[in-house]
């Protein structure tokens, strides 16, 4: 499994799952964050903060960023700050 983008904002580290769709055709980005996905996220973020802070009671969350297409051609992102909670 990876993590996509592991950042910090103040004292908060963040792991942040990046979702892009060429359309909405299969639904948003936002849709594809499934619990499965959200417990395994959860699990790695765990073994992530073992091994780099050798403790798991570091202050972080999950956000999600989306990238969905526009009608002009572009892109809009959106980002989601504590989309969900860790999952056992």
């Amino acid at each position: 499994g990876e993590i996509d983008v592991v950042a910090r904002e103040g004292d908060t580290l963040c792991f942040i799952e990046v979702k892009a769709r060429t359309s909405e055709d299969c639904g948003s980005p936002l849709d594809s964050s499934s619990f499965f996905k959200q417990r395994k996220l959860s699990k790695l973020a765990l073994a992530y903060l073992k091994k780099y802070y050798h403790s798991v009671d570091i202050k972080s969350r999950f956000d999600v960023v989306a990238v969905i297409p526009n009608d002009r051609g572009g892109e809009e992102i959106e980002v989601i700050k504590n989309a969900f909670e860790f999952c056992g």
